[in-house]
């Protein structure tokens, strides 16, 4: 099924209600991470990583789908950087993530390492919107996790970041796949 674009304030965006499931979310994106050239264990060791770091306060389905938003669940991404000069590295693409550039068959504390990075940065985006486990505020931290910045008007406004950002992550976690 394809992407819809949503854009607006948080309101605009999908309730949580009609998430699905992390299991459900997982599966249909298996094998999306299998083309990445993630073995069996990686993509099983992704799962285990996510249960662990969501003990930090940030549910499972929004931690994976930012790791299928930005590395597509591949342990392997590039490090890339960003507008500021940082790199921004691992599965969920963030400041001082590790990263294993071209590497598979990670072991569970390499792969949880990188999830934990993200999952800190995420949660400090949560923590600036209220740290509620809402729609609301989890769209309006996922802008800031992108872009560093948010219009709360407009979350598709990526202030030169991806402006689909925001949208692209909504869809994942209604269980769709690009």
């Amino acid at each position: 099924m394809g992407f819809t674009h949503y854009s607006g304030p948080a309101s605009s965006f999908p309730p949580m209600s009609q998430w699905k499931s992390f299991e459900d979310i997982f599966n249909a994106n298996k094998p999306a991470m299998q083309q990445t050239g993630d073995t069996g264990e990686d993509i099983g060791r992704i799962w285990n990583a996510v249960v662990e770091c969501a003990k930090l306060g940030v549910e499972e389905r929004v931690i994976f789908a930012i790791i299928m938003q930005e590395s597509t669940g591949n342990v392997g991404v590039q490090t890339t950087y960003n507008n500021d000069g940082h790199s921004t590295a691992g599965l969920m693409q963030c400041d001082g993530s590790p990263g294993f550039p071209g590497k598979h068959g990670l072991s569970q504390d390499q792969i949880t390492s990188m999830v934990r990075a993200g999952t800190n940065h995420f949660k400090q985006n949560l923590k600036d919107f209220g740290n509620a486990d809402t729609a609301e505020c989890i769209y309006k931290a996922l802008r800031e996790y992108n872009s560093g910045s948010v219009n709360e008007n407009d979350l598709s406004d990526g202030r030169g970041a991806t402006a689909s950002y925001v949208s692209d992550v909504a869809n994942r976690l209604l269980g769709r796949t690009n």
